[in-house]
């Protein structure tokens, strides 16, 4: 298993070419290196610069950071081009990225994160350092450490224009700190201590962005953390990782398609809206479509293609979360504004969150044709809370509203937890459309689970297990005002006491054509006004103006 791998097995992985540090890759390379200007094999036409011409060796032991850096300068001095990363293997510390540059990585490139200080060290491979983590003052109370900063990081840039990083080659943070002691993955170093890498490419404030067609492995906090960048496109990238895969925070006019990522230990791709740039900015016009999220996978079998599942005998720090997944949240200060979710798999990890806990707008939201299987918790997780981390005086509770969720198919997911929409006392969710779903969970649940009334957690941290094991088998509904939910079944693979739908506090509801288990309620209403169930399979046609406690 990838646990008992040693670092030298990882060079050997099929398909990412890192066995490109032996001979015959270097000799793909240019013969003569140089350090000065761009050869004149690439002036005129265009502007290419190749990082063996600025000194780098791509020999997996020589730090060519310095001469990338110089390549990148070069490329921007000249008003921008491509810098050109041969078959090869890039030992680096941090990588600056300039405007109007694009970095171009040749099938069999590798860029590798040299290790970063150890515990109680100052300097890491060869004397080497990471940049150091940039202050966000007064704002760092307001999101963790690795949402912070963007300079400590194996490649960054701020303020840029027009950059891209594209080619079939791989970004590997081998020496990066994940941002977790707990979860060491056998690569101990401390985010917060100097010098120490945090995250594979990070981007803040910036425009016109292109990612597209490589890999990253070991991304460290994030493999991406983008911050304040608009008109971003992130295309057919693999991403497998020990923590989050993508977060898209603060950015506008962004398409996501294509991607594939294996993050056991946090989320896939995760839309976000936090105050790390002194203000609350929404992420507004984002499009996630045909894309795979996972978390069942060990770390760098995606990557390779022979997909190791985990087994549940992994040593106590290898052993996966199996996160995975595509949430908007948590940090939610700003907002989330027509966001389409379209054409998702999901496997074995945690299904869909749309979470507004710090006073985000979230909404228009259209989340179609999604597929998941073997989930480990909730498929659906909808929540507006109060957790309201942002400055006080500013900070409010905001909304979840006008969102549709159709044709979405869930199979052989855990029982304890349903799917969930919940708002708080005092704000509800609003206009909840659902249509066209079937939930089959693995069922079982003691009796007892019928009777719980789940806490309200108004200002716990989101996630689906906030609740504890959850009242109903099928969908959980509180504090909702104008829902539907129409051409939907629930079923269980074992027998399962609890109704199928558990409403409270819910402001007009209609039912329609809903299917579930027969000979048990399929329905406990708690609460509930104005109420309609026609042709359904689930219960006889009804109509409730009010309902205190009831069963259908």
């Amino acid at each position: 298993m990838f646990f008992d791998a040693t670092r030298r097995d990882l060079l050997r992985f099929s398909g990412i070419g890192l066995a490109a540090t032996a001979a015959p890759a270097l000799a793909m390379a240019s013969g003569k290196t140089q350090t000065g200007s761009m050869s004149s094999a690439t002036e005129g036409a265009f502007a290419q610069f190749n990082v063996r011409q600025f000194g780098a060796s791509g020999d997996g032991k020589t730090v060519d950071s310095p001469a990338i850096n110089r390549a990148i300068e070069a490329a921007a001095a000249a008003g921008g081009g491509t810098v050109f990363f041969p078959a090869g293997s890039y030992l680096c510390f941090s990588l600056r990225l300039k405007s109007h540059v694009h970095l171009s990585l040749a099938a069999g490139s590798a860029i590798i994160a040299a290790d970063s200080p150890k515990t109680g060290e100052s300097t890491g491979y060869n004397g080497g350092t990471y940049d150091a983590a940039e202050s966000n003052a007064p704002w760092e109370a307001f999101q963790d450490f690795g949402h912070n900063h963007w300079h400590n990081s194996l490649i960054w840039g701020e303020n840029l224009d027009n950059v891209a990083i594209t080619g079939p080659g791989l970004i590997w943070g081998r020496g990066l700190s994940s941002g977790r002691d707990h979860v060491q993955l056998g690569f101990a170093y401390i985010a917060e201590q100097p010098g120490v890498g945090n995250k594979a490419i990070a981007l803040k404030n910036s425009r016109n962005v292109l990612l597209r067609d490589f890999a990253i492995l070991k991304g460290g906090h994030f493999g991406l953390l983008l911050t304040g960048v608009d008109n971003l496109t992130i295309d057919n990238l693999t991403i497998d990782t020990d923590r989050d895969g993508m977060d898209i925070d603060c950015c506008r006019n962004v398409r996501v398609s294509n991607c594939v990522v294996n993050s056991p230990w946090d989320d896939g791709i995760c839309p976000k809206s936090s105050y790390a740039l002194g203000y609350a900015r929404s992420t507004d016009n984002v499009s996630i479509t045909n894309c795979y999220v996972t978390g069942t996978y060990q770390l760098g079998t995606v990557l390779d293609g022979t997909f190791k599942k985990f087994t549940g005998q992994e040593p106590p720090e290898w052993r996966p979360f199996r996160t995975g997944r595509i949430k908007c949240g948590t940090e939610s200060n700003g907002g989330f504004r027509n966001i389409t979710i379209s054409n998702c798999v999901f496997e074995g990890c945690q299904g869909l969150a749309l979470e507004s806990e710090d006073g985000a707008l979230l909404e228009d939201i259209a989340v179609t044709n999604i597929t998941m299987r073997d989930l480990t918790t909730s498929p659906l997780f909808l929540r507006l809370g109060a957790r309201l981390r942002g400055p006080k005086e500013t900070t409010k509770i905001g909304t979840l509203r006008r969102v549709l969720i159709d044709n979405v198919v869930s199979y052989n997911s855990a029982s304890k937890l349903c799917a969930i929409a919940s708002g708080i006392p005092q704000a509800a969710i609003e206009d909840l459309r659902i249509a066209n779903v079937f939930l089959e969970h693995q069922g079982g649940a003691p009796s007892s689970y019928a009777d719980i009334t789940p806490p309200e957690e108004v200002e716990k941290y989101p996630d689906p297990g906030m609740f504890g094991p959850m009242p109903a088998h099928g969908f959980f509904f509180r504090h909702v005002k104008r829902l539907e939910v129409s051409h939907t079944e629930v079923a269980a693979m074992t027998p399962d006491p609890r109704p199928a739908f558990y409403l409270h506090d819910v402001e007009r509801a209609d039912f329609t054509a809903v299917t579930a288990p027969t000979g048990q309620p399929a329905f406990r209403l708690r609460d509930v006004s104005d109420l309609r169930v026609r042709i359904s399979r689930a219960a006889a046609d009804a109509t409730l103006n009010k309902v205190d406690d009831k069963t259908l």
